[in-house]
């Protein structure tokens, strides 16, 4: 299969997506080509990584000075103290604004490393190879580096461009069907904001994408689903406005992660799905979105099995905790809840702020 190149283009960085299969096995040709007068490297590995890629990715760098950490990822590790172990290490070693972080594993691995290079000395070059079907839809594009707080998730960061992105296809042969349904989550989310045709294509092809039936299909959903976030990025690197639509969902999801303790109950891809049936939902009950819209996505969520149902994870009583967290959400600059809600299946979505009482009784009529 052909090896795709997607160029991303901001007011501070210009930095190309590469995406491909067993594509890892020549990193040094990519890193020669974007990051001149790189000697020292930081080889950021999540330890769910697979031994063989681990390998193959140490075996092309071979000819530079490489320095190893491990980190076992998970979101209570997501938090400014992991960030300052790896700062001191690097600079401990000297680590110059030329020389480079590369992050090998999911988003979580991909936002600490990339927050960790955007601090060093004001900068230094970073790599992102996403290792998860997410982390190469989503985290990996755009430059939003972060770390949790016990106020909510992600809300220590910085905006930070990395130097290139390496998607490999083959490295997802490793995931859980499980992990490969999260990064689907975003896949879907992108279609829904942008891109009806994509949606469509989705439908007929959702099922082979998610169990991994063909290199093809997966290779496509991942171009088409980088470009649109791309295109939004490209508009509004700093998420003053347009990027903002990609929180479609997200209000409901980071409240539903952050209310049951994170991946201990539901993973990101899961809490995704179930915030854009909520955001859904919320926009037919207020008029926005129409009946037969609505139908349409949750007959894609049937056909694929998609969670959707909070009742599942949560109870009347985990009600004030959601409403408060979503509270906590950085769009929010008064007392009401900002929210992208739909209109229509691929248009652009529109921001409203609703008052805590209506997203409260909304919530409740969900476990009636």
């Amino acid at each position: 299969m052909k090896i795709v190149k997607i160029k991303i283009l901001t007011k501070n960085k210009t930095y190309p997506i590469i995406i491909g299969n067993k594509i890892i096995k020549r990193i040094d040709k990519y890193l020669n080509s974007e990051i001149k007068n790189c000697n020292k490297i930081s080889l950021i590995i999540d330890s769910k990584v697979p031994k063989k890629t681990i390998y193959e990715v140490k075996k092309s760098l071979k000819k530079y000075s490489i320095f190893i950490t491990y980190i076992k990822t998970n979101e209570k590790i997501k938090n400014i103290l992991t960030v300052e172990k790896i700062v001191n290490n690097l600079l401990s070693k000297n680590f110059h604004r030329n020389d480079c972080i590369i992050a090998l594993g999911g988003g979580i691995l991909g936002d600490i490393a990339a927050f960790s290079a955007s601090i060093i000395k004001r900068g230094i070059k970073f790599i992102n190879i996403p290792t998860t079907l997410l982390a190469q839809v989503d985290s990996s594009i755009g430059g939003k580096t972060g770390v949790n707080s016990k106020y909510g998730k992600n809300l220590i960061g910085t905006f930070y461009q990395p130097d290139l992105v390496l998607s490999d296809i083959s490295i997802l042969r490793s995931l859980p069907k499980k992990e490969v349904i999260c990064g689907y989550a975003e896949i879907l989310k992108h279609s829904l904001i942008l891109d009806k045709k994509f949606f469509t294509w989705l439908s007929n092809n959702g099922n082979k994408i998610i169990n991994l039936k063909s290199n093809t299909l997966i290779q496509k959903a991942i171009y088409i689903s980088c470009k649109i976030k791309a295109k939004i990025v490209a508009k509004d690197e700093n998420e003053n406005n347009i990027r903002a639509i990609l929180n479609f969902g997200h209000t409901f999801a980071h409240a539903f992660e952050t209310t049951s303790k994170f991946p201990k109950i539901i993973n990101h891809g899961e809490a995704v799905l179930m915030g854009m049936i909520c955001a859904l939902e919320f926009a037919y009950l207020n008029k926005l979105l129409n009946y037969k819209e609505l139908m349409i996505v949750k007959k894609h969520y049937r056909d694929l099995k998609l969670q959707s149902n909070i009742n599942k994870y949560f109870k009347k009583k985990n009600i004030n905790n959601i409403i408060k967290y979503m509270k906590s959400d950085k769009k929010n600059f008064n007392e009401n809840i900002n929210l992208v809600l739909l209109k229509k299946i691929g248009n652009m979505p529109t921001l409203i702020d609703f008052s805590k009482k209506k997203l409260k009784v909304f919530l409740s009529n969900k476990f009636n």
